[in-house]
């Protein structure tokens, strides 16, 4: 599944850090939760300020957990030789771009592992760090809420945070595709098996099947009914629902990621990419352009060249850079995007990297450079036109 780029935050060990914007409706949910009825309901003295200005230190060590539990992924996976650009965090947790997948069950099972391994011993350690600043502190297994009330603002977060990253481990060692249990389970199976597609189809099914149950239970907490171990109430009924459906999905997709991998397998952009298309002169009136080129043929995006060299695109986002009675007066080389900030492949790269590649910078089309100059333009529909002819079926 892809996931747009959203809010860059910045970069750790070389990986871009991102948030989709989604994750401002999540983020909101857990601060009012904790602030209005978590906190207030362990502290009954605290005032409205100080819940809340701890709801929020919750809510951002929360996301800075799941953030390492994706790094702890990432970083593994570049020791096997998994390329990461970005990482998203999003509603549901966190998404890594990755620009090629384990190529054995080994690096699979070790990179799937190591995330709840991390949010298991995030969990550990902060339960720890409760008990060490806290001590000397009486516990009444009978009188919990007085432990609890006994707790400072640190404290009380700590508590908070210790059991939501073990249950985040545990869930996430569901063995569920594309949850992390179900890439171990997968792994596991590839190992068994040798075959990494059956492997996939198997812990695909798992994936679905377990969304399935969590969405049943949803809709049954939703009609008011107490399901065991999840509890009851609309609001987690629909929630469970949304996780279910999410799951379901991405487990679906994930498998036809992987079909749709092994049809592109040995597919160059070569063989796809168009080689017949309309050059422009940097000198040449951006008024020129739109008459003659972009009205007349419809396309969206034309290379720029001079003398056999390529310079860079023009596309119609380039033509908001100047207001409309100024293109008379405005070259095409002075709106253009620069041949040095375009994303190009080479006429060998694998048709499904840059597929990956369209998905993750959002484009449409890539220039098909050789030694400095263009020989082709590759689109995504190029791409799926080919799959949609030649693509592997998966079977009934």
């Amino acid at each position: 599944m892809h996931i747009a780029a959203g809010l860059r935050l910045g970069r750790i060990a070389g990986i871009e850090i991102a948030a989709d914007w989604s994750l401002l409706i999540i983020f909101w949910l857990i601060t009012f939760t904790l602030a209005v009825g978590v906190f207030p309901g362990w502290h009954p003295d605290w005032g409205a300020a100080l819940s809340w200005a701890t709801a929020l230190a919750a809510a951002l060590l929360f996301f800075a957990s799941v953030l390492v539990h994706e790094l702890s992924h990432a970083l593994v996976g570049r020791a096997h030789g998994i390329v990461i650009r970005r990482i998203t965090l999003f509603m549901f947790g966190g998404m890594a771009q990755m620009e090629n997948e384990p190529s054995t069950w080994r690096a699979e099972f070790a990179m799937a592992i190591v995330g709840p391994l991390a949010s298991l011993a995030l969990g550990i350690t902060f339960l720890g760090l409760a008990a060490i600043i806290s001590a000397p502190l009486d516990i009444d297994p009978d009188k919990p809420q007085e432990t609890f009330a006994a707790l400072a603002p640190l404290p009380t977060l700590l508590v908070w945070l210790g059991p939501v990253n073990i249950i985040l481990a545990l869930f996430n060692l569901v063995p569920g595709f594309p949850l992390d249990g179900g890439r171990v389970l997968r792994a596991i199976l590839w190992a068994v098996t040798g075959n990494l597609r059956l492997a996939t189809r198997r812990a695909s099914q798992a994936g679905q099947g377990f969304a399935w149950l969590l969405m049943a239970s949803g809709f049954v907490m939703l009609l008011g009914v107490r399901v065991p171990l999840l509890g009851g109430g609309f609001l987690n009924g629909l929630w469970l629902a949304l996780i279910g459906w999410f799951l379901n999905n991405a487990a679906v997709m994930s498998y036809r990621q992987l079909l749709m991998r092994e049809s592109l397998a040995d597919v160059p952009v070569a063989r796809l990419m168009q080689t017949r298309f309309t050059r422009i002169d940097p000198q040449m009136r951006v008024s020129t352009l739109v008459d003659e080129h972009v009205m007349p043929s419809g396309q969206r995006s034309f290379p720029v060249e001079q003398d056999g060299r390529f310079l860079g695109m023009v596309c119609l986002s380039d033509l908001r850079k100047r207001e409309r009675r100024a293109w008379e007066h405005t070259t095409v080389g002075e709106i253009m995007t620069p041949v040095a900030a375009l994303v190009t492949v080479a006429p060998r790269h694998g048709s499904f990297e840059t597929l990956a590649l369209l998905a993750g910078h959002d484009l449409n089309q890539l220039p098909v450079v050789e030694d400095g100059r263009l020989i082709g333009l590759i689109r995504r529909e190029d791409i799926l036109k080919w799959l949609s002819l030649h693509g592997e079926r998966e079977p009934d």
